[in-house]
């Protein structure tokens, strides 16, 4: 009986890391959520998806070469769908576009009318769309379709798609024939000992190693081998012809093995990747850059910034590289409504004032409660008739129905690990099992920490030396703060809002404050990931070491009382409205109806900059205000909210 031994890929292709369970966002040494994220599923795995050709009884295997699709799930439609075709151009004038396939099944992916999906950079992260193909046909004269979607008429329409990837429904996918198999049903196989049945390990990856296939094994810790147990992610090569896996159960996911004596001992290695591996990594790594950098850098022309883009022209690699980092980071969305803030001149908001209108209210969706009551281990004598809030919030916690996000404002002036510092907060805030969930009881919350860029890292190690404090390490996002680009304020071009740069290589940036916290929980995808995880309530707990009193813990009252009143924000206050250091509750389903969606102020600042003059940089520096920051309150949200009624109010009493 035939089956199949080789996988079709490309001349090109690009093999992938081993399939590994992991938070993209949480990883010290992966791009952040950054990271990551992707697709802008956080849970999404790639994995190949090829076929695999039936092949004879011979030993070796013969390769044919076709193309790969890439397979992912979309956190949109629910749906897994494989990537098919790059965008590349624009063709004739009716609102065509030209696509370079990336599939073996071109007929049908590209000819065939119905939906389909675009995947797109948008605020620094993939965003996937759906769209409705009408025609396709293959171009005459080059190796490419011609497509035509539905509502997309002119060029101008068109030319906004240029770069995205086509995307098509992974069940839509062909039927093999008997003995046939795609690579990604091998992905995540058992693979099993056929004369004992003991585990040996599962498929991470499949490699076309040119005259044959291999079988990439993550080896379970219970092998045993001649030099002892495998070690921890311990990787080895089995070739996938008949002599060694002569029987694949695709119902089971489960594959037999026969291997010959010392296969498994011979090809073990410490961890370290191969050089072909490394090479293929970093290339694939190269190549995913560069198309972000094309995306950022399509978008800033857009936005008449092309003088960023001087630096990229000359000095050292690392200066270089350092730039088009900083302009991949550019949310070009959020800078294009900055600009638009300069221009329109909004009335000017006051929190206070806000704050001050909803004390007036006089409704029931206000409490006032002493500081003592809103510990997780105060008494019922303490709180007294509010304790059934704080019996509900404690409940709400418990069942893991509430995800925490701490924000650390800026701390570049003081030491982040000094007496008063924000890691001495944290780690007095998560040493106190009384006033805060037992350590045991936190697996269940997830934690987003939001920080500057320059505690980013330290952050990371932080909590990795602690044991992430008893949070689960999947439910943990760590994500950095954010900033909007400085833009020039000249009377003598008063339209013209530039770019300053910091350097030729560096982009002079600002925070946006504490109205980025949901701008960036948008971008990133997180409040998807909370909802798909079944969390209902968002606690944000700003760390303001600079403030007094201290407040080192989290209020379980305040989401305990915002959901017995089916409120959709909760806010907690102290004195008489003292709002930079922050306590805030929103429901998912608000933060999933407000999208990111803040309201941003040009403020007038003094700031030192380079500029190209000629082929000379020039350094500026300026005596009065020359330049516009922009800046967020993430009390601003209050004015989105359907109605006052949907806003608690706690105010806590000395």
């Amino acid at each position: 009986m035939l089956r199949a031994s080789s996988l079709l890929c490309s001349s090109t292709s690009i093999t992938l890391p081993p399939v590994q369970l992991f938070n993209p966002n949480i990883s010290l040494h992966l791009p952040s959520f950054e990271l990551c994220r992707p697709v802008s599923a956080l849970s999404c795995s790639r994995c190949h998806f090829s076929v695999a050709r039936a092949r004879g009884n011979s030993s070796f295997i013969v390769r044919s070469t076709a193309t790969q699709e890439a397979i992912e799930t979309s956190s949109n439609s629910g749906l897994d769908l494989v990537e098919v075709g790059f965008l590349s151009g624009v063709h004739g004038l009716q609102g065509e576009i030209c696509i370079k396939p990336n599939t073996d099944f071109p007929d049908l992916r590209f000819s065939k009318p119905g939906r389909r999906w675009l995947r797109q950079q948008l605020m620094g992260q993939d965003t996937i769309d759906e769209v409705e193909l009408v025609e396709g046909r293959p171009h005459p004269a080059q190796k490419s379709w011609i497509l035509k979607f539905r509502g997309l008429d002119n060029v101008d329409q068109v030319r906004q798609l240029v770069g995205a990837t086509l995307l098509a429904e992974e069940d839509d996918r062909p039927d093999l024939d008997e003995g046939e198999f795609y690579t990604r049903d091998l992905v995540g196989m058992r693979v099993l000992l056929k004369e004992t049945g003991q585990l040996v390990g599962t498929v991470a990856n499949v490699f076309d190693n040119g005259g044959n296939d291999l079988l990439h094994v993550l080896l379970d810790s219970s092998i045993d081998v001649s030099n002892g147990s495998a070690k921890t992610n311990q990787l080895v090569w089995i070739p996938f012809v008949d002599a060694i896996v002569p029987d694949v159960d695709l119902e089971r996911k489960e594959m037999y093995i026969t291997p010959p004596k010392g296969l498994l001992e011979v090809n073990m290695r410490a961890g370290d990747q191969s050089k072909k591996e490394r090479r293929q990594l970093e290339w694939k790594e190269r190549k995913k850059q560069q198309k972000r950098l094309i995306a950022a850098k399509k978008k800033l022309c857009e936005l008449e910034q092309k003088h960023v883009f001087d630096g990229l022209r000359f000095g050292e690699k690392s200066q270089r590289n350092l730039l088009a980092d900083h302009i991949v980071d550019v949310n070009s969305t959020l800078l294009q409504k900055a600009l638009q803030s300069i221009e329109t001149s909004p009335k000017r908001w006051n929190v206070t004032e806000e704050i001050n209108a909803l004390r007036a209210r006089g409704s029931e969706c206000t409490l006032n409660v002493s500081r003592e009551c809103l510990r997780f281990d105060a008494t019922k004598e303490k709180v007294g008739d509010n304790f059934s809030f704080l019996q509900q919030g404690k409940n709400l916690f418990s069942e893991g129905k509430v995800s925490i996000c701490l924000v650390l404002n800026d701390h570049e002036t003081e030491e982040l690990e000094g007496e008063n510092g924000p890691f001495s907060y944290l780690h007095t805030l998560f040493d106190d099992e009384q006033g805060f969930l037992k350590e045991e009881e936190r697996a269940c919350v997830p934690l987003i920490v939001v920080s500057p860029e320059h505690a980013f890292e330290a952050l990371q190690e932080l909590f990795q030396d602690n044991d992430h404090f008893g949070f689960e390490s999947e439910k943990i996002w760590f994500l950095k703060e954010e900033t909007l680009p400085v833009v020039c304020s000249s009377p003598e071009e008063p339209k013209k809002h530039k770019i300053l740069m910091k350097s030729p290589w560096e982009i002079l940036k600002s925070p946006v404050g504490s109205g980025g916290v949901l701008s960036i929980l948008a971008s990133h995808g997180i409040t998807d990931s909370l909802s798909s995880l079944g969390i209902d309530y968002l606690q944000v707990h700003s760390i303001e070491t600079k403030s007094q009193p201290l407040q080192h813990h989290i209020n379980p009252m305040l989401v305990g009382f915002v959901s017995a009143k089916g409120a959709e924000i909760g806010i907690q206050l102290t004195g008489e409205s003292e709002v930079k250091n922050f306590e805030m509750v929103y429901s998912v389903k608000s933060l999933k109806r407000l999208k990111g969606k803040i309201e941003l102020e040009a403020v007038m600042t003094l700031n030192s900059h380079v500029q190209k003059v000629e082929k000379d940089w020039i350094e500026s520096v300026p005596s009065e205000p020359n330049s516009f920051e922009f800046r967020s309150d993430i009390y601003r949200v209050l004015s989105e909210c359907s109605s006052s009624a949907k806003i608690c109010l706690m105010n806590i009493t000395v």
